[in-house]
């Protein structure tokens, strides 16, 4: 991104440059990308904001006052960074772990799943999935955030400046009669015990034979007394507790969108493209939901008499997440490679390129937690040098 910035500094460009991705920052963008051009450089959170930031920039009144607050916050941002170098930026990893979170796991007897080992999910027409799974779906196209739901329930495409989602929802109705997605997944569950920081999978229930190692990262942030340095692994019982504990991953896809979108390419309608790609992530999302209701009611069972309403879906307000690898509580993709051995993803049509992104793009994967005081938290916060606490066996 750097080198990108510097070519269009050399050649002249006089166009904005985005910054945006899961592995990207604004830290990032403000430390070492924007001073490499001499154009407007903004960090945008997700691809849904990109539309309020590219109307900002393109406005006669409004493009220099939103460039010259974003300057002012990037040099405030390097401001501290710089100053932060004036001590150690945090601790060290033996440190870290004697902070570790703590759990008398005496009192703590994990349930054991239903499903043990690797289960492909039947593939599933969409216009076969219920308006309620839709209406868990939140979409922000425009910078601006709306629930399929309020369509199911006034059955009206209510226009509003600047959003295109109830637009999307007609666009819905037509793909999924037409069966145009299809939306496959799969799901595993093993045997599972911390090692340290890491998390060993077994073969079978009697622990014998180790199958996978998924590594987890440790905080290693300043933390104020009292406040514990989280690592994935805290949540998942340690051997030497005798506790026989279980991990799950999970893999779901939307299938059909690439062909469909590159026929609307060639007839020269990008809106409708745009609009059936963006469809196929919101599902996917919606499926990796729905997948996770029935892991924590069928699969896993910890949950069976749960009962909560969409907004409570939406906030995560149930027991139990799935975070992704490379995302913030376990910020390595390189995870991905060992989530999708365990699955064998491949027979899903799911497979990782070079750089750990998925393919179809309409693709969610991760892992299941079950512990009731779990929550997603910001991961590796390094010190540099050998004390940290990425391993690999």
């Amino acid at each position: 991104m750097v080198h990108v910035a510097s070519e269009m500094e050399r050649q002249g460009v006089e166009l904005p440059l985005l910054i945006g991705g899961a592995t990207t920052s604004k830290v990032h963008t403000a430390v070492k990308i924007e001073p490499a051009y001499h154009g407007p450089v903004v960090h945008v959170l997700d691809a849904s904001r990109s539309v309020g930031v590219v109307s900002a920039l393109t406005s006669e009144d409004g493009r220099d006052p939103f460039v010259q607050d974003v300057r002012e916050e990037y040099g405030n941002v390097r401001a501290r960074y710089e100053g932060a170098d004036d001590g150690p930026r945090g601790v060290s990893i033996e440190e870290a772990r004697a902070n570790r979170f703590a759990i008398d796991w005496s009192e703590v007897m994990p349930p054991r799943p239903k499903l043990m080992g690797r289960g492909i999910l039947k593939t599933t027409p969409l216009k076969n999935w219920c308006p309620e799974l839709i209406g868990r779906l939140s979409f922000m196209p425009g910078s601006f955030t709306a629930r399929i739901r309020e369509f199911w329930r006034t059955k009206s495409l209510v226009k509003r400046p600047g959003v295109c989602l109830l637009t999307g929802a007609g666009c819905w109705i037509k793909l999924s009669r037409k069966g145009c997605f299809t939306a496959r997944g799969m799901i595993g569950f093993w045997p599972a015990n911390a090692d340290g920081d890491d998390i060993v999978l077994y073969d079978d229930v009697k622990r014998a034979s180790i199958l996978a190692t998924v590594h987890t990262l440790r905080q290693q942030g300043k933390k104020s007394a009292g406040r514990p340095h989280y690592a994935l692994a805290d949540f998942v019982a340690p051997k030497e507790s005798g506790v026989a504990d279980w991990f799950g991953g999970f893999s779901v896809a939307i299938f059909g969108a690439d062909e469909l979108a590159k026929l609307y390419e060639d007839d020269n309608d990008d809106y409708n493209a745009i609009m059936v790609k963006a469809l196929a992530d919101r599902l996917a999302e919606a499926f990796a939901e729905r997948l996770h209701e029935r892991v924590r009611k069928e699969y896993w069972g910890y949950a069976r008499d749960e009962v909560i309403e969409n907004d409570d879906m939406i906030q995560e307000r149930y027991q139990g997440i799935r975070p992704a690898p490379g995302y913030p509580a376990c910020p390595d993709h390189t995870e991905k490679e060992t989530l999708f051995k365990l699955l064998d993803a491949d027979r899903l049509g799911v497979t990782l390129t070079e750089s750990f992104a998925m393919h179809p793009a309409a693709a969610v994967s991760g892992w299941y937690f079950l512990e009731s005081r779990i929550a997603l938290f910001w991961g590796w916060q390094d010190q540099p040098g050998p004390s940290s606490g990425l391993r690999r066996t």
